[in-house]
């Protein structure tokens, strides 16, 4: 295994360092004057302008949507592969573009109002606290974080820098998540103590060997910066754009793609916080009769994770959320008609109540009462406003919130809501590692996988498994040399 070029290192620290040493004067430096910023820069007053980071795949369709706001502009673009950017590269030509986003922090931070990051998950939070240090706002795609010790330590700086934030998680600010919450809060399906979430991601392989063949590095990536975080491999073909999912060390697998997605729902409509334990359940893969593969670097194909959240002030006991993925789903409601759509078909949301069930699709989106006959006999009046454009409005409403100001505006998915929501995602991935963790027997003879069958409890002051410590590796890992989240 080749390593990492020394220089690199050298260049990361030096930068980290400009950048650490630079955050509180520049903290301040959030409206300024025409003049200051230069001929053809707006102030923020005017238009938020905007930096990117990962500006293909998702990256291009977030930027593309801040420009549509009609509020924004996009300043700088910045990409570790040329071939992802070429398209948003063309579609704003006056944006100077980089490869290296802490080059661009040190050169441009003052040219800028705030950063949107869609990288890989393993970047998401050394982007993201790098862009806060400097004062700048945030938008950073779901889910937030890879680990939970960094959505806390986000979530934390939101506060402490004063920045406006937003997770990508575009159903947040849809119609149907507020409609849920209007039929709930008016007492159509009494107390919800159980939901079932599911989805047929993940799309990619799961519970696969690493690659051993070592195809050259296309000349338009930097492996190095790609790797960011992570520790070093050789490259492989077929991780990048979206495969990289399902490796732990880059992604969160089904959980961290659509979790944000489908348990953000429940969490808004229930007034969810933080889950006290998880267990979970993962599929087996077997290479040969009798033979069990073992691929700890993987995620499973599938799996079934059990969240269990104290009593709120909404609930009057505790809820059990089951998350569901790989196409497995939970058991029909009986008030579900035998060829009426379960969810839409791939995903679903389905609460359950003492009075009633309500479900919804992916995003939240098409909410439905059950039977739903019932659609028709139910009137409640409107109590939350909708954001406007719906889900779509996502964009533009942190753009808004942003040239308001820190406090100004409400958000649908700011960091002190979504942070929670991303430590109960990457809660379940705790249960799922665990459960898939080989343990070998003391005869030498084979594994056993104590991990699938417990309940794991979790501390939350201390952020810590309290009775299984081998998955709380995983709270918080080790970078890579030369890498820190600068807290």
């Amino acid at each position: 295994m080749k390593e990492e070029n020394s220089t690199s290192n050298q260049t990361a620290s030096s930068r980290r360092g400009f950048i650490k040493a630079s955050a509180t004067a520049a903290a301040g430096f959030m409206i300024v004057p025409r003049h200051v910023l230069g001929k053809g820069f707006l102030a923020p007053s005017d238009k938020l302008l905007v930096a990117g980071v990962g500006v293909g795949g998702k990256g291009q369709s977030d930027l593309a949507s801040f420009y549509k706001s009609g509020k924004a502009e996009i300043a700088y673009l910045c990409d570790v592969d040329d071939r992802r950017a070429a398209t948003t590269v063309a579609n704003f030509p006056k944006a100077k573009y980089y490869k290296d986003w802490r080059e661009m922090f040190e050169k441009e931070s003052k040219n800028f109002d705030a950063v949107s990051v869609s990288t890989p998950d393993h970047t998401h939070a050394v982007v993201a606290m790098g862009a806060m240090q400097l004062g700048k706002h945030v938008y950073v795609q779901k889910p937030m974080t890879h680990d939970i010790y960094e959505a806390r330590m986000l979530t934390e700086a939101a506060a402490k820098y004063k920045v406006v934030t937003q997770m990508g998680n575009q159903g947040s600010s849809g119609d149907g998540v507020r409609q849920l919450h209007e039929w709930y809060d008016a007492g159509i399906i009494g107390d919800v103590h159980t939901v079932q979430i599911w989805t047929n991601r993940p799309i990619w392989p799961q519970g696969i060997p690493w690659s051993t063949e070592k195809p050259p590095v296309p000349k338009e990536l930097d492996w190095n910066l790609w790797l960011g975080t992570a520790p070093y491999k050789d490259y492989v073909d077929k991780l990048i754009p979206g495969s990289w999912r399902g490796w732990w060390d880059y992604g969160t697998g089904a959980l961290g793609d659509l979790g944000c997605h489908l348990m953000e729902a429940p969490f808004r409509v229930l007034g969810l916080k933080y889950a006290v334990d998880m267990q979970a359940s993962v599929s087996s893969v077997f290479t040969d009769f009798g033979k069990r593969g073992i691929f700890p670097d993987s995620c499973p194909p599938s799996s079934h994770a059990t969240l269990t959240f104290p009593k709120t002030p909404k609930t009057k006991g505790p809820v059990t959320m089951h998350w569901m993925d790989g196409g497995i789903k939970p058991e029909r409601p009986e008030e579900l008609g035998a060829n009426e759509l379960f969810g839409d078909g791939n995903s679903g949301i389905l609460f359950i109540g003492t009075k009633g069930k309500m479900m919804a699709s992916e995003y939240a989106a098409n909410p439905r009462l059950l039977p739903l006959s019932r659609m028709e006999e139910v009137k409640v009046k409107q109590k939350f406003a909708r954001v406007p454009g719906s889900a779509d409005g996502h964009y533009a409403q942190w753009v808004e919130g942003a040239i308001a100001g820190f406090g100004k505006a409400e958000l649908s998915s700011p960091f002190e809501l979504a942070g929670p929501l991303t430590e109960a995602i990457l809660m379940a991935n705790l249960a799922i590692r665990g459960a898939d963790m080989p343990k070998p027997r003391a005869n030498g003879k084979g594994f056993d996988y104590p991990g699938s069958n417990m309940k794991m409890l979790w501390d939350y002051k201390n952020m810590k498994v309290t009775n299984f410590d081998d998955v709380n590796q995983y709270v918080k890992r080790t970078y890579r040399e030369g890498w820190s989240l600068g807290v």
